[in-house]
C-alpha cells in the first residue's frame, strides 16, 4: 500500500538541514534510506537479543500491577493535556446546535485528553455532549475524580480492562465517537483483534468514529530500548513493567477492517524534534487514523 502523505500540521518544513537547530520541531521529516536501513539492524539486533522466556513470564504476571504503580509515583503529572487534539481532531469540538453526542475515550489515565474535551466544548454550560471514560489502573480513575473539573452531570469515569472483554457501561450501536489515544500499544498484539472488534460494537453502525493515534515502526523510542527489553518483534517492556508495541501503517488498516471499519484516515506522522541546547535531533513516528463503522 502506498504511504500516505500526512496533512500539514503546520507550515514548517525543513528545506536546508544547516536550519535545523533553528526551531524546536520540524514536519514531513523524510528518511534516508541510509537512515532506515540503519533503523532496520538496530531493531535487528534488539531481536537478536531479546529477553528470555523466563523473564517475559515475570514481567506478564506483574502486568495487572504495572499502571497503578505508574500512577501511584507519577499521578497527575507525567504527561500534559493534549491541546493538539482539536487540530488533528476537529470532530471533537462540538457545535452548541448540533444533536445530542456521546463519546468515549478508553485508556483515558487521569483526563488528559477528557479535560481539554470539556474545557473546549463548555460543557459546564451545553449539555448536548456526555463522555464516557475507562481506564485499566483504578489510581488513575481516582486521580481523574478528584479533579475540579470532572462532574458526573456530563462525564462517567470508570475502571475497565479493555482485554476483559466484559460489557461495558453503554448501549452497544449508541456512540458517536471512541477515542484511542497511545493505548493500543500498551496491550499485547495477540489481543488487539478482540479489543478493537468488541468496541466496534459500541459504535453508532454508518456514522460512529473510531479516532486513534499510536507509536509507529521505527520512533525514537523504540531504538533506543536496550536489547533485553525486546519480548518479540517490535514489542517491548518498559523499565516500569508495561509494555509498549509499535505499529505498522498497513498492519492498523488490516486490523480495522476486518472488524467492521471503513478507513476515513490512515497517516505516518513523521515529526523531528531537536534539543537546541544540546544539539540533539529526535526522529519521532506515530500513526493517526479516523475510520467509521460499516
Amino acid at each position: 500500500m502506498a504511504e500516505s502523505k500526512r496533512p500539514a500540521f503546520g507550515s514548517r518544513h525543513l528545506s536546508d538541514d544547516r536550519d535545523v537547530f533553528s526551531h524546536n520541531a520540524w514536519d514531513d521529516v523524510e528518511w534516508s534510506e541510509e537512515q532506515n536501513e540503519q533503523a532496520n539492524s538496530v531493531i535487528a539486533k534488539q531481536y537478536e537479543n531479546r529477553m528470555s522466556d523466563d523473564k517475559w513470564e515475570i514481567i506478564k504476571s506483574d502486568l495487572p500491577s504495572a499502571w497503578n504503580r505508574f500512577y501511584d509515583i507519577h499521578e497527575n503529572k507525567f504527561f500534559k493535556d493534549r491541546q493538539w487534539l482539536f487540530t488533528e481532531f476537529p470532530e471533537l469540538i462540538i457545535p452548541e446546535s448540533s444533536q445530542s453526542t456521546t463519546i468515549l475515550e478508553v485508556g483515558c489515565g487521569v483526563g488528559n485528553c477528557i479535560f481539554p474535551i470539556i474545557r473546549t466544548n463548555n460543557l459546564n454550560q451545553q449539555s448536548n455532549v456526555f463522555l464516557y471514560c475507562c481506564d485499566y489502573s483504578s489510581t488513575a480513575i481516582d486521580i481523574l475524580k478528584q479533579n475540579p473539573e470532572y462532574n458526573t452531570k456530563y462525564c462517567h469515569a470508570f475502571v475497565y480492562d479493555l482485554t476483559s472483554l466484559s460489557p461495558l457501561p453503554i448501549q452497544e450501536n449508541s456512540l458517536d465517537v471512541i477515542i484511542m489515544i497511545f493505548v493500543l500499544s500498551a496491550i499485547h498484539p495477540s489481543k488487539h483483534d478482540e479489543v478493537i472488534n468488541n468496541l466496534v460494537k459500541y459504535l453508532k453502525p454508518g456514522r460512529g468514529k473510531f479516532i486513534f493515534r499510536d507509536y509507529g515502526l521505527y520512533d525514537m523510542s523504540q531504538l533506543r530500548f536496550k536489547n533485553d527489553k525486546c519480548i518479540e518483534k517490535n514489542l517491548y517492556a518498559r523499565s516500569d513493567g508495561t509494555l509498549t508495541y509499535f505499529f505498522q501503517q498497513d498492519e492498523l488498516d488490516q486490523l480495522f477492517t476486518r472488524n467492521g471499519l471503513i478507513k476515513e484516515q490512515n497517516i505516518i506522522d513523521r515529526r523531528l524534534q531537536v534539543n537546541r541546547s544540546k544539539q540533539l535531533k529526535m526522529y519521532r513516528i506515530w500513526l493517526q487514523c479516523k475510520y467509521v463503522k460499516a
